[in-house]
């Protein structure tokens, strides 16, 4: 093994296992509305509440490892002798691609029954077109997978074609309600990977741009953006700056990682003085405007930031530190076929509705044995996902 090897891998692991992590996290608490009687902290809180719970927590985290990646995956392209030019159209590039997902995605919301295809089987084809489209194919220059490509957009359009909602039917019925999951990313993801890519990376411009987006969060729960409100439906930050600040959070930690290492103990102080810091910040404000996911407050925001660290800093410390990595392997698909393990349980909804599977027991759905259910669930999706990696099977943008 090379020196660089060795230097690299830990860094990589580190990442690789709190994403991992966090995509079974999603996977668990997407699964809790199948459950009766859990503990309230591991839901959604509505709305209206002052509040958040694990659920709450773990969309922001895996923004704030958006960001952790980003200064490792536009080193290594640079490595590979990329342009600048190059690289953003790159991410610009992969940031359409979860746009349009997202879009088709938040639509299947208000897929109405009465519609030419069945629900399920519209959800399950829209799956099959992202693979056609976006599969990590062994030769992606070949004409057969350039045919599957456009077989895979074809296929989107149709379904867009087919699309009802009762309000409508086709193209024109699909409206950006929302970004949803995938899309949120694709902006969070463009707006910080363009700052860190147009500034050369500068620490000083990283935290400039985190602290904007902050201050521009601020801004609107102020009042003070009301002035420039009405261009809002046409350009704007996501999430009123919340999301791209938490994926600038998470390129503030990488590139101090990068820099100091985990055996500088600078890197530990500064890293925990930034996460009490955002915490300290989060709740000394949350009067304000108090904490919500759903309105994405600076509160909820900063709270999160700051939670997000001490997650990273764990799996450094476990996976840098004492090199436990023994454990990774068993859910190491999740941080590695990450898109893939979060798109397999939508195909599962869809085929509990088409075939009229009945629900599990309410016994095994109720309380702690619902929780276990919801975890093992989780689990099989992350093997599923293996298995599929194992025979190329996988997203990749």
């Amino acid at each position: 093994m090379t020196v660089a090897a060795v230097i690299t891998l830990p860094r990589l692991v580190s990442i690789d296992a709190f994403r991992a992590v966090i995509m079974i996290l999603m996977i668990f608490v997407n699964d809790l509305w199948t459950l009766i009687d859990i503990p309230k902290w591991l839901d959604h809180v509505s709305a209206d509440a002052d509040g958040m719970g694990l659920a709450d927590i773990v969309f922001p985290a895996f923004l704030f490892i958006v960001g952790l990646s980003v200064p490792y995956a536009i080193q290594n392209r640079r490595k590979k002798g990329d342009t600048t030019s190059k690289i953003f159209f790159h991410i610009l590039s992969r940031s359409v691609a979860l746009l349009v997902m997202g879009l088709f995605l938040v639509n299947a919301e208000n897929y109405a029954e009465s519609a030419i295809l069945p629900k399920g089987i519209w959800t399950i084809l829209l799956i099959g077109a992202f693979f056609l489209i976006w599969m990590a194919y062994k030769n992606p220059e070949s004409q057969m997978v350039k045919l599957l490509k456009i077989i895979g957009i074809l296929l989107l359009v149709i379904l867009a074609m087919l699309y009802k909602t009762n309000r409508g039917s086709g193209l024109a019925a699909m409206g950006i309600h929302w970004w949803g999951i995938l899309g949120l990313i694709g902006w969070a993801y463009l707006i910080a990977s363009c700052v860190y890519l147009f500034s050369g990376g500068k620490p000083i411009i990283q935290v400039a741009a985190f602290l904007f987006f902050m201050l521009f969060s601020c801004g609107y729960f102020l009042g003070w953006l009301a002035p420039i409100e009405k261009i809002k439906d046409y350009v704007w930050i996501v999430g009123d700056g919340a999301m791209p600040a938490l994926s600038m959070a998470g390129i503030i930690a990488s590139i101090t990682y990068k820099k100091l290492t985990s055996a500088n103990k600078k890197f530990w102080l500064i890293m925990v003085l930034f996460a009490v810091g955002l915490m300290v910040f989060g709740l000394v404000t949350r009067p304000i405007w108090g904490i919500s996911k759903i309105k994405a407050t600076p509160s909820w925001t900063a709270i999160c930031s700051g939670i997000s660290v001490i997650g990273f800093l764990m799996f450094v410390y476990i996976t840098d530190l004492k090199k436990m990595v023994t454990w990774y392997k068993y859910i190491k698909p999740a941080g590695t076929s990450t898109l893939t393990c979060y798109l397999l349980p939508y195909i599962h909804y869809a085929l509990i509705g088409l075939l009229g599977l009945a629900q599990l027991p309410e016994i095994m759905r109720t309380g702690v044995p619902g929780l276990f259910k919801s975890l093992i669930y989780a689990l099989i999706i992350v093997s599923i996902t293996g298995l599929l990696e194992k025979r190329n099977i996988r997203l990749k943008i």
